[in-house]
Formats: C-alpha cells, structure tokens, sequence
C-alpha cells in the first residue's frame, strides 16, 4: 500500500506520518518511509539525531544508479540518461518490492528502529536529500523529488506492504504526476481557514484522477475546532487528533515508550491504517499505469525530449501493465 502523507507548511504532517510508521512497525508489517519534503524532518521525527538525519543518503544525489537498475534491459530505453522522472517500466525493466533487497535500497535506504517502538520491525528510511550550495537559486525541487516518483512508477506492493511518503508542503506535489501514484492519501489539516483552503485546492485538482483523499484533522481543541473540520471537510474528514503529551515529548527529544501514546490517538491510528487497507480493493493496475503513461508524455512534449534529445514517447511500451503478479509485469534476472 502506498500512502501520502500531504498538507500545508506547520499541518502536522511529519509528525503524524512518523506516528504511522510507528503505528505500522509495531506490528511487525514491512514498511518503507520516504522523507519528500523539502524540509527534511522525517529522520529526526522517527528517533534519529539530527547528525544521523543528515547522514542519510540523498536519493537525488543517486539518480544515475537508480535509473541504471531500473532500466533493466528495457529495449525502449536507450541509455540511463534519457529516463526522466516519468519513465514508466516496459518490458525488461527492474521493479522494485518492498521487503526485497536491491542496490537501490543498499545505496539509498538506511534500515531504522522508530523511536519508542524498541520491540517493533525496522524500516527502511530513505530521503530525497536537501537542497545543497550548488542548487541554491538554479534548482527547482522537484528535481531532487523526481528519484522518489521514478521508483514509485516502478514499485510493485502487495497488501499488508507499506510505503508512507511525508511529500512537500502545500499543492507543490501537483508539480508532477506523483500524488496519482499513491492508494491513500491523508491530507493533514488545522482546523483553520488556510488549513481548508490547502484540502480545497488539492481535492479540486485531484478530481479528474481518481485520489483517495482523507482527511487528518489535527490540533483539534475542542468542539469548535471539530464543528469547524466537519463543515468544511464533510465526508472526508476521517479522523482528528488533539493536543498529545507524548507527541510534545517526543518533539522536545524524550522519546517514551509508543505505547503510553494516547488512547484516542491509537484510535486515530488504526482507522488511518483500516482506511488504507480498504483501499486496496479499489486498484486499477490498468488505470494505475494509464496514468503514469499520460504524466510521462506530457513531461516528454513539455521539457523531457528537449533536455534529453531523444524522443521519449517511444519509451512506453503499449503491451506493458504494472501489476502485483510477477508473471504479469517483467522482472529480469
């Protein structure tokens, strides 16, 4: 299952998608976190020290070997360096599982324990990487991104399987095909006007492609703040999560044991991981791929055969479709 966790700047984002990672490692499920903010808070947010943090492997930093390990013996693709963020797999492709392992996670994942969950499963926690000096004033972010969506377009999951993806602020993620890419995603909000106005934005524009949008009401106070998400939110509005003891320890550095966090925000957590899970009876492999096919095209037309010489149309491969069944989507040896 793939969930993105999404919201405006300061929602609570970060922290409740290190909640979750929590909620899952505790139970022992396989689990990949991926910190695709701008602001790189995961690490910190799930027990590492900010060293450790900043010790994590940028995945943009690693394009190049990504790329050459997805690429396979894709006839299509004539090199690593004409695949751009959008490349779907075709046939020869390498795809990537979650619980295997591969040279992609040995260069790029770091296996972590989540903080206060020390009988729990490890997971795997991998970064976009910050901006460096070089980027500074000449670099666009989605830049740095484009590695996490290119290894979403070519991620095979099952049930019981997560990925938990804390993506960039705000309506950024529109940016790229990528907030198609997810089977659940928990939109993050205040019980404020900006708040609402970020959930707006990002389910008017993820109307016409079929999102499973939710919303985690957060910061909740009382009554009020409920009334509020409520008639604003209305049937999205899935859970809401008050002022947590445990959660203002953990941001202070004093990481208890998970299980003395709260009960009404166990609660909250697992209706988030129930939701996720009903959702997998709505996959479309077909439309799943029809969709990567649309958002590769439109990057080829727009910039992607421009900047690459190449024309990269020709890399899809009509006969293709990513599916959960090996036999089904080609996994070269």
């Amino acid at each position: 299952m793939k969930i993105a966790f999404v919201g405006k700047g300061g929602s609570g984002k970060t922290t409740l998608s290190s909640l979750f990672v929590r909620h899952l490692a505790a139970q022992h499920l396989p689990v990949v976190a991926v910190d695709a903010d701008i602001n790189q808070h995961l690490g910190v947010a799930l027990g590492l020290d900010e060293e450790e943090a900043a010790a994590l492997p940028a995945m943009g930093a690693r394009l190049p070997l990504i790329k050459e390990y997805l690429r396979g013996t894709n006839p299509r693709i004539a090199s690593a360096e004409t695949m751009i963020k959008t490349t779907p797999p075709g046939e020869g492709s390498r795809l990537l599982r979650i619980a295997e392992d591969n040279p992609v996670y040995d260069a790029c994942a770091r296996r972590v324990r989540p903080g206060g969950v020390p009988d729990g499963g490890d997971v795997r926690l991998l970064a976009t990487g910050p901006f460096t000096e070089a980027d500074l004033g000449v670099a666009c972010y989605h830049s740095k991104v484009g590695a996490v969506e290119l290894c979403l377009n070519h991620l095979v999951d099952g049930r019981g399987e997560f990925v938990v993806v804390d993506m960039t602020a705000g309506s950024d993620s529109f940016a790229s095909g990528m907030f198609t890419r997810f089977d659940m995603t928990f939109l993050v909000a205040e019980p404020t006007r900006k708040g609402m106005a970020v959930y707006r934005q990002y389910k008017e524009y993820a109307r016409d492609y079929d999102v499973q949008l939710r919303v985690v009401g957060n910061k909740v106070q009382g009554q009020d703040d409920l009334d509020f998400l409520h008639a604003e939110a209305g049937d999205d509005l899935l859970v809401t999560v008050g002022h947590s003891d445990w959660v203002r320890a953990m941001e202070k550095g004093r990481v208890r044991p998970f299980s003395e966090l709260e009960d009404a925000n166990h609660k909250a957590l697992r209706m988030m991981q129930e939701t996720a899970d009903a959702s997998y009876g709505l996959r479309d492999w077909e439309r799943y791929t029809r969709q990567m096919v649309h958002f590769h095209l439109k990057n080829a037309e727009s910039w992607g055969n421009a900047k690459t010489g190449a024309d990269l149309a020709a890399q899809v491969d009509p006969a293709f479709v990513l599916r959960e069944e090996p036999a089904r989507a080609s996994r070269p040896v």
